[in-house]
């Protein structure tokens, strides 16, 4: 009876947690907005995910709105500032990036283009004097990704990645239970992440997305393991990729990939990523309890998440507003942001480890 009644106090004070974040201005857009300038964000892709995700998100942000678009299609980039309400002169296509050096009302790039071109076009935002956030994963190899802090370096500029889900109330709570332990020091994990591409397209194009589903999609398993790992890499690595069941989907890239992650205290995670497969799922076990993302682990809304204590009910913010909204007070306040350059890095140093495992059919070590 008595570990019945702690779980369930642990479960209201978790519910109370659940209402009070929901009435701070980091979990809800009802705040007021600032007084003085937002800051001018440019999206450069107009893709679905601006389309759909950031365009409509920077509607609803505090300390930044949008500002200017780059595109490969001037009359899409005309539409979109008479839409958003910013000048028709904030419309840039890639090859003239270097005059958003004279571009004031810009302070902020978001690159959303294909992984194989994130470094391209970061760099030419760095060098533009523009302060840098790159869609995940950072860049399709480490070396680009160098270039990239470099160039942010010489240029004096911030560097992010769009981990969305460091603002989602239930990957707090995990890097929460992580920090203080309060399980324990999680010792297995385990998840799916996948989604059935019926057709081809850029995401499973090598040179445009650096590999497949590992680098899309498994790099979110990536990333709830090292959070739940308080930040740490992973010291070793294992992959084996399935035999493909639409090759005309998968050509140059793996259709279905396994892996596992091991760290030097002896935890385990275990993952697999795919193009044909339907899965969104991530758990992380310790010694006195565990968590589980059991459904729509990494989707724009998480849940349902259980743990050993109970279930877990926070609200839905969106994670897009609060990441930029975030990113803009770093800025203004000079405060780090918890999702710079240097953490794209390290992802993607662990995916190429990955990759390397997956072809040598060896244990290999990821670089440091």
């Amino acid at each position: 009876m008595t570990i019945r009644l702690v779980s369930r106090r642990r479960f209201l004070e978790q519910t109370s947690l659940a209402t009070a974040l929901a009435l701070t201005s980091d979990w809800s857009q009802a705040a007021e907005s600032p007084p003085g300038k937002k800051l001018g964000v440019a999206l450069v892709g107009l893709g679905g995910y601006s389309t759909r995700q950031l365009g409509p998100a920077l509607r609803e942000t505090n300390f930044c709105r949008l500002a200017g678009v780059v595109t490969g299609d001037r009359a899409k980039g005309e539409q979109w500032a008479r839409e958003y309400g910013f000048s028709e002169k904030s419309v840039y296509s890639y090859g003239t990036m270097a005059r958003l050096a004279d571009d004031r009302a810009i302070d902020v790039v978001y690159v959303v283009t294909p992984n194989g071109l994130h470094a391209e076009h970061a760099i030419a935002a760095a060098k533009a004097g523009k302060h840098v956030i790159i869609e995940k994963p950072m860049c399709n190899t480490v070396a680009e990704c160098d270039a990239v802090l470099e160039a942010c370096k010489v240029a004096n500029v911030r560097h992010s990645i769009g981990y969305r889900l460091f603002w989602d109330p239930y990957h707090t709570e995990l890097r929460r239970l992580a920090r203080e332990e309060d399980f324990g020091t999680f010792k297995k994990m385990t998840g799916d992440r996948a989604f059935v591409m019926r057709e081809w397209r850029w995401r499973a194009d090598k040179k445009l997305a650096g590999g497949g589903p590992l680098m899309d999609l498994g790099v979110y398993l990536i990333q709830a393991a090292c959070m739940a790992k308080n930040g740490a890499a992973p010291a070793f690595v294992t992959a084996r990729e399935l035999p493909k069941t639409r090759p005309d989907v998968s050509r140059d890239t793996e259709e279905t990939l396994q892996w596992t992650m091991e760290w030097s205290d002896g935890a385990i995670a275990s993952f697999t990523s795919s193009y044909q497969q339907n899965h969104d799922h991530f758990r992380a076990e310790a010694p006195r309890g565990w968590i589980d993302f059991k459904d729509s682990a990494f989707s724009y809304k998480v849940g349902p998440v259980e743990t050993s204590r109970g279930p877990l009910k926070y609200p839905a913010p969106n994670h897009q507003a609060l990441q930029m909204d975030d990113f803009a007070q770093c800025i203004q306040t000079g405060r780090a942001s918890p999702v710079t350059g240097d953490m794209g890095r390290r992802d993607v140093v662990i995916i190429e480890s990955i990759y390397r495992a997956m072809a040598s059919g060896r244990r290999e070590a990821v670089a440091s």
